[in-house]
């Protein structure tokens, strides 16, 4: 047995009860060899004379994470052999645990999720603790549970329920899951494995009732009563996820098993799971699902054994949407927060947005009255400097105005202690112009969140040459704490994400003004999978917001960037986007946006001032054209972001854009879904383009280069980035 790819371990007490302890840490995930190790010492157990019954448990407080997630890469890329279709749900989960001619019993504790929780499904019983996950996540990662999941959940939970738990990868405490069934005895840890024990003989003494829970058929609904059931799963998943087949497959599956017996069900299973896992939907969310874990390992960095120094007190400058969302993210995760404003007036305002932040999660039950108390408690509004002598971290969010950060940068130098991290959440702005006029370029980093930056689940953390490694080590932790998920970039205008993603309403705008309808594009983004179009996007922000960043990206980057007047004009004419009500489409009293005729004489007018011509070929584009000409020069960009060596590697954009712009998860992020289509194919695209409608599409040279070779954009470029930081 490959040691480090677990094991289970087989001990027989006096009672007549063979424990099994899968061990494979840190999660105790279920590999080829604990799967096999389960087997051979499940048939070992029913072999044996001295064993009566069976109980089943994980090593370290954890029974199982679930299958190993790194076998799916090898089984794609070819690496390993998969087991034949049914071999882990029929023969070992079904035949060998459930069949067996002893009864085994789950005894479950900290995580059972995936196939850890097919596992103890299949056992005849469930003891757990009430704080223990259980659940079946695998349609997040474009799969469906494979070792029988779809068979039993509905079995011993009813179909509703269910359908919840795996449509919506939604887990349930070990109370909840004794409530529906799902466990039959909650205990506290210490008595868990000699409870499961006690459970086991009253079993096999038949003093409790000995169902297979494949054969249970007591919270299965009648036939047309589940079908309905169903199609009214069916018709909400595909309203929620239009471009997504697999949870429509799980949906099948789940009917199999109703309609033609459990049997039927898992042979169902068994053959989804294998086609779902070679599917470009599967392939994307487990780049996702490794990128997301990758973006914490930062080289020259992570790898130096620093440890975070603890932070006890963070100051906040600027109290507006982004400040006031930053505070709120602080001190929901118990870190105390000063928020200064320049008056008593914008001060209240701030602090009155960071009540009604909390105040909303109250309202939707997430939030106690009492905790909400304890958290608002945690903030306190400033007008001066002087409570900033013992902080540990600054973040100034305030307006985009290069001087007025200067100035800023300047006064929390002479008022923070020489330990103190001075951080901006600057979206666009060079962190190295906003230090200029401090001596303490080795703390200055940037901590760029996203609106609203309570809820929005990405951190970019910007670093210039000068910043000390200790202060990016910290930051990650504190990124960690609050529960957003960290990536380190290098300084230029605009870092990674929204320097990335600039040519995308640039393209948008482009496309306008050559005779594509604005609404045509928003409606193709969005089917595309991205929240909004576009437009929606602009109007979303706030027109303000879209000249500042467009006029950074204008000035630094003048060769490659397409010029309107289009949002100036509109502008002008008191349309700033959805807080005027009018943007790009005009919002009624409840924001509700819908397409407003009037803007066909602004794009008349920006179109004559930047002497743009309509393309007939452009009004007719299909939705396929208009996603590649939107979306290749973002492409085209990121790909100068990873050679430049702003961000360290390729997988890092593929999160920045899925967790930053809302790029579908499903499609792996912009640069894994490029490597999709190929360098070569956009490569070729881009050159068509440049010759009809300028530079703005023009090729860069990193892209050239790999459409020349034929190669992968995402290639490693690990050691080239590393060396230029």
């Amino acid at each position: 047995m490959g040691s480090n790819k677990g094991r289970t371990v087989l001990e027989v007490g006096a009672d007549g009860i063979a424990v099994i302890t899968i061990v494979h840490p840190p999660v105790n995930s279920l590999s080829f060899d604990v799967l096999n190790s389960l087997k051979d010492n499940c048939e070992e157990a029913m072999r044996r004379n001295d064993v009566k019954a069976v109980v089943i448990t994980g090593a370290k407080g954890k029974f199982s994470g679930g299958f190993d997630i790194s076998a799916f890469g090898e089984i794609q890329g070819g690496k390993v052999e998969p087991p034949k279709p049914g071999y882990i749900s029929i023969d070992i989960i079904s035949n060998t645990l459930e069949g067996g001619k002893k009864p085994a019993v789950a005894a479950i504790d900290g995580l059972a999720l995936g196939g850890g929780l097919e596992i103890a499904m299949a056992c005849i019983a469930r003891v757990s603790t009430s704080t223990a996950q259980l659940g079946l996540p695998e349609l997040q990662l474009g799969i469906i549970p494979g070792f029988g999941g779809t068979q039993r959940l509905p079995r011993l939970v009813g179909l509703t329920k269910a359908l919840e738990m795996m449509l919506m990868s939604k887990p349930v405490k070990g109370q909840e899951a004794h409530a529906l069934g799902l466990v039959d005895v909650i205990v506290s840890p210490n008595e868990l494995v000699n409870t499961a024990r006690c459970l086991a003989l009253d079993i096999v003494e038949r003093r409790r009732p000995w169902v297979p829970s494949l054969y249970r058929t007591d919270k299965i609904e009648p036939l047309g009563e589940a079908k309905e059931i169903l199609n009214f799963a069916r018709a909400q998943a595909r309203k929620q996820a239009p471009n997504l087949k697999h949870p429509q497959v799980c949906i099948d599956a789940i009917e199999e098993g109703i309609v033609s017996g459990p049997v039927a069900g898992l042979l169902k299973e068994a053959e989804s799971f294998q086609t779902l896992l070679h599917d470009d939907t599967c392939k994307g969310l487990l780049n996702i699902f490794f990128a997301q874990r990758a973006t914490s390992k930062v080289p020259g960095i992570t790898d130096r054994r620093l440890t975070p120094r603890k932070i006890k007190k963070v100051a906040i400058l600027g109290g507006g949407l982004m400040g006031s969302g930053i505070a709120t993210a602080l001190i929901l995760s118990n870190y105390p927060v000063i928020l200064k404003e320049v008056n008593e007036n914008f001060l209240q305002s701030g602090i009155g947005r960071v009540k009604a932040n909390l105040q909303s999660r109250v309202k939707k039950g997430k939030m106690t009255q009492e905790k909400f108390e304890k958290t608002f408690s945690l903030l306190k509004g400033s007008l001066g400097y002087e409570s900033f002598k013992d902080v540990d971290m600054v973040i100034e969010a305030v307006i985009e105005n290069v001087s007025l950060k200067q100035q800023i940068f300047a006064d929390l130098e002479k008022h923070c202690p020489p330990h103190c991290i001075l951080a901006s959440n600057t979206s666009t702005i060079d962190l190295d112009l906003i230090g200029e006029k401090t001596r303490s370029q080795d703390r200055i980093v940037g901590a760029h969140f996203f609106s609203p930056a309570h809820v929005m689940p990405l951190l970019e953390i910007v670093r210039t040459k000068k910043t000390s490694p200790q202060v990016l080590v910290d930051l990650l932790d504190i990124g960690k704490n609050i529960k957003k998920t960290p990536v380190v970039v290098g300084n230029c205008t605009g870092f990674a994400v929204n320097r990335m993603f600039f040519p995308y309403s640039q393209a948008a705008i482009l496309l306008v003004e050559h005779g594509t309808d604005v609404y045509k594009i928003d409606r193709a983004v969005s089917k595309f999978g991205m929240p909004m179009g576009p437009f929606r996007m602009i109007d979303l922000v706030g027109f303000g917001v879209a000249i500042a960043t467009g006029t950074q990206f204008v000035l630094n980057f003048p060769e490659r960037s397409y010029k309107s007047m289009l949002i100036p004009i509109m502008q002008e004419d008191k349309r700033s986007g959805e807080t005027t009500r009018k943007g790009f489409y005009a919002y009624d009293n409840k924001r509700k946006a819908s397409p407003d005729p009037e803007i066909a004489k602004y794009i008349e007018k920006a179109r004559s001032m930047s002497d743009a011509k309509v393309d007939p070929k452009l009004m007719k584009s299909s939705d396929k054209d208009i996603i590649e000409m939107i979306f290749f020069p973002v492409v085209n960009e990121a790909c100068r972001v990873l050679h430049e060596g702003i961000a360290v590697k390729a997988s890092d954009l593929d999160i920045a854009a899925v967790m930053g712009m809302g790029f579908p998860p499903y499609r792996g992020g912009i640069m894994f879904w490029a490597d999709s289509l190929g360098s070569k194919y956009i490569c070729s695209r881009l050159e068509e383009w440049t010759k009809m409608y300028g530079d703005f599409f023009k090729p860069s040279a990193y892209l050239a280069e790999r459409a020349a070779k034929g190669a992968k954009l995402s290639a490693p470029m690990m050691d080239q980035a590393v060396s230029r930081l």
